[in-house]
């Protein structure tokens, strides 16, 4: 089977899976655009489909990255910006809700010292407030919402626009770290072109800055340079749990490697140190906002739901709830097991392990999206990317990138 994915990806250069995957992907954004119940789905769809379109008729005569690159802008910035501007002129269906719960984080912060709302305080609101009034996201994210919080209401200050930079920054740094390649090309098309990322950076976009500092990081560790690789996963961390898996595989690959030292201060401390404030405001509101409500024990549940089997399980099966939890717990224990029976020697093996443990854990989630998927996917991908292609000599400087 890998053998068989490997002929399809090099066929004529890597170009006829392009035009496999432009192709695909524009016919998801027309289906999106006439059949999705998400107004702001919708009007991703209305626009990127001609970009996937575009980037199908050129596939042949264009330099791939940089058909890659002109295709990201065509089918994520660009609607993204239409998207921000309708917004900000008094559109209220161009943007989804963790946009604005983001933006409501930057205000708490400006103005209290916490992002976050305690159980009391949302009790308080109306029941139809309520959703919308919790936070689950670690204090760093609220730094998305300062530019609303300070500037007002414009396109320029709306969250998703600030998730693009981080988002194009890190991702091409990682790209530039990485020994040039077609895989590359691929790696760089997971975290920006596919529709699952395309979509999600447009009209939501918090997971894809938190998904490229974790790409950034394993790259920092292909270079051996753990000190930059615990800043970036620290960064991450600091703003979705999501990122916190990454962490503890970073932190297994960086003691094996005896990197440890320059790698735990910026992986464990960028997360506690902005946990500080909010901790010293409220404690209580942290633990409601990031712990209970995703637990499903906060006053109203969440809306994510997909039909994976923890939450087909969940919904479906007396006690479904603690079962599927119960099956994610043992799969996390499985996965502890092997992490520290076969700990990963390699930036490559260890973005193995993030891919498809967070694909266990995902499926196995009581309460999850489908948009969660971005996250293995770009792992598994950006693996392929830094190991070392058959027979190749390890380049000068990637001995931590080729260790064996």
């Amino acid at each position: 089977m890998a053998r068989l994915l490997t002929r399809a990806d090099e066929a004529a250069g890597g170009r006829a899976l392009d035009a496999a995957l432009y192709g695909l992907a524009g016919l998801f954004a027309l289906i999106t655009a006439l059949s999705s119940t998400l107004l702001p789905h919708r009007a991703w769809g209305s626009v990127a489909a001609w970009g996937y379109l575009a980037a199908l008729l050129v596939t042949p005569f264009v330099n791939r990255l940089l058909l890659t690159w002109a295709t990201f802008a065509a089918v994520s910035l660009l609607p993204l910006i239409i998207q921000a501007v309708q917004r900000a002129g008094g559109r209220l269906d161009r943007a989804q809700e963790e946009v604005s719960v983001v933006e409501e984080m930057g205000r708490g912060l400006a103005s209290t010292g916490s992002p976050y709302l305690g159980r009391a305080g949302i009790a308080a609101l109306p029941a139809q407030d309520q959703l919308d009034a919790y936070h689950p996201y670690q204090p760093g994210m609220a730094v998305f919402g300062l530019p609303r919080a300070w500037l007002g209401e414009h396109w320029y200050t709306d969250s998703r626009v600030w998730f693009a930079v981080v988002t194009v920054a890190a991702v091409a740094w990682a790209a530039s770290l990485a020994a040039p390649s077609d895989r590359v090309v691929r790696a760089v098309q997971a975290a920006t072109i596919f529709p699952v990322c395309a979509l999600t950076l447009a009209t939501g976009g918090d997971d894809l800055p938190v998904l490229a500092l974790c790409l950034l990081a394993i790259a920092f560790c292909a270079r051996d340079r753990p000190g930059a690789a615990g800043l970036a996963v620290g960064a991450a961390a600091a703003l979705k749990l999501f990122a916190f898996p990454v962490v503890i595989v970073l932190a297994v690959l960086a003691v094996v490697t005896g990197r440890w030292r320059r790698f735990l201060p910026g992986a464990i401390g960028l997360p506690v140190l902005v946990l500080i404030p909010p901790l010293l405001t409220d404690a209580d509101a942290f633990v409601e906002n990031v712990i209970r409500f995703p637990l499903g024990h906060g006053l109203v549940a969440s809306p994510a739901q997909s039909p994976f089997p923890g939450y087909l399980i969940a919904s479906s099966v007396p006690g479904g709830r603690y079962v599927a939890s119960a099956l994610l717990v043992l799969a996390g224990l499985a996965i502890a097991a092997l992490l520290l029976r076969r700990p990963p020697r390699t930036a490559a093996s260890a973005a193995l392990f993030c891919g498809y443990g967070l694909l266990v854990a995902i499926l196995l989630m009581p309460t999850t999206r489908f948009g969660y998927l971005l996250y293995p996917i770009a792992f598994l991908v950006w693996a392929a990317a830094l190991s070392r292609p058959t027979g190749a000599t390890a380049p000068r400087g990637d001995a931590a990138l080729y260790r064996q």
